[in-house]
């Protein structure tokens, strides 16, 4: 994404929904129904319908007839550009800051959207260009290339089944500080040891400890592997 399109075209509210459009679509749901994004902005209906015109009208998003919409490519570089400096953000505020990895995200959200191109650079370097962020997501590359790793989640797993610890949602705040009060970070081996029935916990090994989590939880944590 060019930086005159950044700074020119595309206001703040316009780069959220790019972001948000996007993280639905790498869900493997294809077109994202008004709906959807709806509740994950956590605005109405209404709202998002006509954000989601504003968008089309500027060429980021086409429409599927009956189903909703997917980013064009343009759209996609908005989304791209934006996720990069949020996640670069995060990990200077976590890495140089030390800011505990369950409020780096509030604060990005905010200036994610007045970073300049000139100090993007200039973190990813400090940082030594960076692949993930704090919650294991990757980092778009400067050209605005992304390896979005297939995981699933980790409350998917049947007990015996093995994997890597990879990203985590970072939505709830509560649910990072579980895991950092437990030493539970990606980049962890695990192996799922039991399962309670009627939608109970799982009991998960990490580095040699067990721990119970919750549906919620580990629905909101991904692994990759299978062993």
């Amino acid at each position: 994404m060019t930086m005159g399109l950044m700074e020119n075209r595309v206001s703040p509210v316009v780069q959220d929904y790019a972001k948000a459009i996007y993280a639905l679509e790498q869900r493997g749901e294809g077109a994202v129904s008004t709906n959807a994004l709806a509740e994950r902005l956590g605005v109405t209906a209404g709202y998002a319908s006509s954000m989601v015109k504003r968008l089309d009208a500027m060429a980021l998003v086409t429409h599927v007839p009956y189903k909703g919409v997917k980013l064009t490519e343009e759209g996609r570089q908005v989304a791209l550009e934006t996720l990069r400096h949020h996640r670069l953000l995060e990990s200077y505020l976590r890495d140089e800051l030390d800011v505990p990895w369950d409020q780096v995200h509030a604060e990005a959200e905010v200036l994610e959207h007045v970073l300049s191109e000139d100090l993007e650079e200039r973190i990813a370097a400090k940082l030594g260009h960076p692949s993930r962020d704090p919650h294991g997501d990757p980092i778009p590359t400067h050209d605005l290339e992304v390896d979005e790793e297939r995981t699933r989640p980790l409350a998917d797993l049947a007990p015996g089944e093995r994997g890597t610890f990879a990203r985590v949602s970072d939505a709830k705040p509560e649910m990072l500080r579980y895991l950092a009060e437990r030493g539970i970070a990606p980049g962890m081996e695990l192996e799922v040891t039991a399962r309670e029935p009627f939608g109970g916990p799982l009991v998960v090994r990490f580095a040699g400890r067990e721990h119970s989590l919750g549906r919620e939880l580990a629905d909101s944590m991904r692994v990759s592997g299978r062993r």
